[in-house]
């Protein structure tokens, strides 16, 4: 107990997960996404730029390409 992650508001059947990411000057942002633990529920919710966005289209990454950092 204590560890869970909340339930989805969304679906219900899943768990909202926390994920982070780092800012452009490289700093850690804790906690800067939720998403629903379940693909097919594909809720979300996001913070960018101190703006709140909820249910943006989720894409896999794949077509990513990292930034070289010198």
């Amino acid at each position: 107990m204590g560890s869970e992650f909340p339930i989805c508001k969304e679906c219900s059947n899943g768990n909202l997960l926390p994920l982070s990411d780092f800012g452009s000057q490289g700093a850690p942002i804790h906690y800067k996404a939720w998403v629903c633990s379940l693909p097919s529920c594909g809720y979300n919710i996001k913070i960018r730029n101190g703006d709140v966005y909820i249910n943006e289209p989720i894409s896999s990454g794949d077509s990513h390409v990292p930034r070289t950092r010198g």
